[in-house]
């Protein structure tokens, strides 16, 4: 129990105390005898680093987490990391390059020992920056892809799979990347936007000068071409269709297929076919039967089958060269200027090639009905519910998964080949020569190939708590409860997360699927490196100057015109660098921002404002502290003993308790976050302490009302801290420490308390109908005293006409019921009940409950000097409205400022002429 709150409120001092303690204390163990609840992390790769995705779902997740622990149910968050084969080789190669080493000099074994070298001095890295954002991971049960447990999970799958023929090896086209000499997965390839040409080549007939004219970005690849495809409803091209064209530059014979796949839009409508180096090429190439002639290297340069000249090319030499040739034989008809996508790497950066390699494949579509079948039948639920789309979409339409990866970081494939090729799968060499009967002198070699990360990823919610052994924590915890995940992985994990556990375990991996939104930058961009509008969460957490910040976004950059981009929009957006916000203020704005949106915007100034919301929460706390000078609070009051606003207080706070709960069930952690914010503030603290602040001070209340409004004011504050707690984990434990004693609680920490439950006996509609009613009133007199510059020294006299007869008695009791909290808050010195305003001179007035409230001016302004002010003031305004009207209406910035910029300064110039408008009246 903590003694006393410190005077500033500093989340540096709290957090790294009170995360140690929690881990100390074990208690992000699972306990108790309640009902499983769990959630998997997905594993982020040992090679990254915390972004804001992963600070915007761990959020989530910890808050689920820790909310459904204090509500006492046996509440499991598993933790664990990636192995990243490409990102880890690719990191390890380059720093023994950098000492001119190549792995092939170290062999395997030694390369993948320096691998693991690393990972344990600087693999970990992303678990401590985790942990900074508060995560209640249980880290006693921390997790690697390359835990020899999980890798048995991963040889018995592979093993199981290839033995019901679902995996097989064959030549088929993949993604591959040349640089680093592997297949890659869709999600490691950008489509990127390239200003290129379009070149229409003629491809005459066999049997005359006449041909068809083709359009393509790919000259070079005409030397695997197939066939000429059209599209059989196109007249323009029916008399061809089975003729028979010259393939320029070699001396092969094209055959002119039909096909409803091509586009007869696009280009001349006429197009080649190359099976081997295009995949709509490949699935037509398949429908009819065409060879496929690959044409290229790994290393993506022009192998020996085209003619010599051509031969160890790349791609970009080859194509200037087929150009230049098809051009002297009078074969290119137009040359266009054309922005299309291009495939890169993600990693490597370079272009990625359609290649017919030898892979090992799953045959997916028999684990895919099922799968199917449990979205529909609500087995599992996607939330929002619009995503099962996507998810429907791709399942309909999957295809065979690519897993071999030609690398040598990862889980190996566990195949032998004999000296013949024969294949042979099992756990290892003795397993092999038993499983096949093999004899004693056969010579294996064990495929050098890795399996695709996603391969040991799809095994995750399960493999994670013990399968294939049937253990107690995968009796408990699973199926999970519930996944938290972006959009952009559906397909590549989350699918096949659902396959792979009907197929292994019988059951679904998890209940429900919550899919995030993309956290984009406060101009609506997407973060990149590229862009340099990156924000790093612990920048934000502990604050970053503006040179280091400055360092860090150009860092990597080679191009100076980029940098100075970076530069220049880093100055715009930080001109002083961040400050330090502290995690739980960051925490409480992402949940703010959690809708059901596809994209976020993440903006600095909201961020600010939680950052306060925290500020307020602390102060308050100080307040309440202060006000309380007893040691124990521990018993209940009589409800004689209550007030008004202590009853509108309780009723208020169980509303809260309720909404809370029910917006933890449908996710809608936004929601929560606002009421929240809007209670905290408002309720409590503008109001509540306000209203008990002069209450206490009061001379006429009684030892039995003070106590009352100390423990109203105690137990309210327990039990928002206990409502926040998920959210922000650190300020609401220093708090509740200081809160505890006074309450008789005897829990060591407020993770061990209980979740407020709510209490449907204390909600009172009329009560909060009457405060609602006076805050109304004080509103009116306070927004009068802001617009008339009244200071909130001066006492004010009102006078007020009650136009509604059946309004006069009630209201009249209302105001003077509450005379005390009037003179109190708005420093009213005297009301005046009238039956018309004739002798009611020098006032303004505003309108409620159909009441007019005459306020007297005399005495209270200066009414010269007012004049003076607000002539000022009206004369600024409409310098300000002139400037942006002229900046509004230039065509410049109309076209080149960003459009929320343009917003933004439409917003201005609206309120500035209602400001106006306030001022003509």
């Amino acid at each position: 129990m903590q003694d006393s709150l410190s005077s500033k409120y500093s989340p540096q001092e709290i957090e790294e105390k009170w995360y140690a303690k929690w881990e100390e204390n074990n208690y992000f163990k699972p306990n108790g005898v309640g009902d499983s609840y769990c959630i998997v992390i997905p594993p982020p790769n040992i090679t990254g680093s915390l972004h804001m995705g992963h600070g915007f779902q761990h959020t989530i997740m910890d808050a689920l987490i820790r909310y459904h622990r204090m509500r006492g149910l046996k509440s499991l968050w598993q933790p664990g990391t990636d192995h990243a084969g490409i990102a880890t080789q690719m990191i390890v190669e380059k720093r023994l390059l950098e000492k001119g080493i190549h792995k092939e000099d170290l062999g395997r074994e030694k390369f993948i020992d320096k691998i693991w070298d690393w990972k344990n001095h600087s693999g970990n890295n992303i678990s401590k920056q985790i942990r900074r954002l508060g995560a209640s991971l249980d880290w006693s049960r921390d997790k690697f892809t390359l835990d020899q447990d999980m890798s048995d999970a991963v040889q018995n799958t592979f093993i199981q799979l290839y033995r019901e023929k679902l995996i097989y090896r064959g030549k088929r086209l993949v993604n591959w990347d040349p640089a680093l000499g592997t297949a890659i997965s869709d999600l490691e390839v950008n489509n990127e936007e390239v200003h290129g040409k379009i070149w229409e080549i003629k491809y005459p007939f066999v049997d005359s000068n006449d041909g068809v004219i083709i359009a393509t970005t790919r000259p070079e690849t005409l030397f695997g071409d197939v066939a000429i495809a059209v599209n059989p409803d196109d007249q323009r091209y029916q008399q061809y269709i089975g003729k028979k064209v010259c393939l320029p530059l070699t001396n092969r014979q094209l055959p002119i297929i039909a096909d409803s796949q091509v586009d007869q839009e696009f280009g001349t409508g006429c197009v080649k076919i190359t099976p081997a180096h295009d995949f709509n090429d490949y699935i037509i190439g398949k429908r009819h039967n065409l060879e496929q002639i690959n044409i290229l290297t790994k290393e993506a340069k022009l192998n020996s089958i085209v003619p010599n000249e051509f031969q160890n090319l790349d791609c970009q030499r080859a194509r200037k060269l087929v150009v230049q040739q098809l051009d002297n034989q009078g074969l290119i008809t137009k040359t266009s200027d054309h922005i299309h996508m291009v495939p890169k790497g993600d990693r490597s950066g370079v272009v990625i090639e359609p290649f017919l390699t030898e892979q090992w494949f799953v045959n997916i579509k028999p684990l895919a009905k099922p799968a199917i079948d449990a979205v529909k039948t609500e087995q599992i639920i996607f939330i929002p519910k619009n995503w099962e789309n996507t998810y429907y979409q791709w399942m309909n339409n999957i295809e065979d998964w690519c897993i071999s990866r030609q690398l040598w970081w990862g889980h190996r494939i566990p195949a032998w080949y004999d000296e013949a090729g024969n294949i042979y799968v099992g756990k290892n060499q003795e397993d092999i020569m038993s499983h096949y009967n093999l004899p004693d002198d056969i010579s294996l070699t064990q495929d050098p190939d890795v399996l695709d990360t996603w391969f040991s990823s799809a095994l995750w919610p399960f493999s994670t708590l013990g399968w294939p052994n049937n253990t107690k924590e995968l009796k408990e915890f699973f199926p999970t409860d519930v996944l938290v995940t972006g959009f952009d992985i559906i397909f590549f994990w989350v699918a096949r997360m659902i396959m792979f556990s009907l197929k292994f375990t019988n059951t679904i991996p998890f209940k429900k699927i919550y899919i995030t939104g993309l956290i984009r930058d406060s101009h609506g961009q997407k973060m990149s490196k590229s862009k340099g509008n990156i924000l790093d969460p612990i920048d934000i957490i502990d604050g970053i100057e503006l040179q280091a910040l400055l360092d860090k976004r150009t860092s990597n950059l080679m191009q100076p015109e980029m940098q100075a981009s970076i530069k220049a929009h880093t100055l715009t957006d930080f001109p002083n660098g961040i400050k330090a916000h502290g995690t739980d203020a960051l925490r409480f704005n992402f949940c703010a921002l959690a809708s059901t949106g596809r994209d976020i915007k993440f903006d600095m100034d909201r961020l600010l404002g939680y950052r306060n919301l925290c500020n307020k929460l602390w102060n308050a706390t100080r307040f309440v502290l202060l006000q309380c000078e007893k040691n124990d609070y521990s018993i209940e009051p009589e409800a004689s003993n209550l007030s008004d606003s202590d009853i509108w207080i309780n009723s208020k706070l169980q509303k809260l308790i309720k909404n809370t709960h029910h917006y933890y069930e449908v996710f809608r952690f936004d929601l929560m976050a606002q009421e929240l914010h809007e209670f905290i503030w408002q309720d409590f603290c503008s109001w509540y302490i306000e209203i008990a602040k002069h209450d206490i001070a009061n001379q006429d209340s009684s030892a039995d009302r003070r106590y009352t409004i100390q423990y109203i004011l105690l137990t309210t504050l327990e039990k928002i801290v206990c409502l926040m707690h998920p959210i922000t984990p650190f300020i609401t434990e220093e708090i509740w420490q200081n809160l505890s004693a006074k309450l008789g609680l005897t829990e060591k920490s407020i993770m061990l308390r209980k979740f407020p439950i709510y209490q449907e006996n204390l909600l009172n509609e009329e009560k909060e109908n009457e405060l609602k009613w006076l805050q109304g009133f004080i509103d009116g007199i306070r927004n009068i005293r802001g617009e008339n510059n009244i200071a909130s020294k001066k006492e004010i006299e009102i006078v007020i006409i009650i136009n509604d007869p059946a309004k006069i008695t009630i209201n009249k009791e209302r105001l003077n019921k509450n005379k005390f909290l009037l003179t109190k808050l708005v420093n009213v010195k005297a009301i005046d009940f009238r039956n018309d305003a004739s002798n009611s001179k020098n006032t303004v007035t505003f309108i409620f409950d159909y009441m007019e409230v005459h306020i007297s001016l005399d005495g209270v302004i200066d009414i010269e000097a007012e004049e003076l002010r607000i002539k000022h003031r009206r004369k600024k305004l409409e310098k300000e409205k002139e400037k942006l009207s002229y900046k509004l209406n230039e065509t410049d910035f109309k076209n080149k400022a960003p459009q929320d910029i343009v917003v933004k300064e439409q917003a201005r110039l609206t309120d500035i002429e209602n400001q106006l408008e306030k001022i003509d009246i």
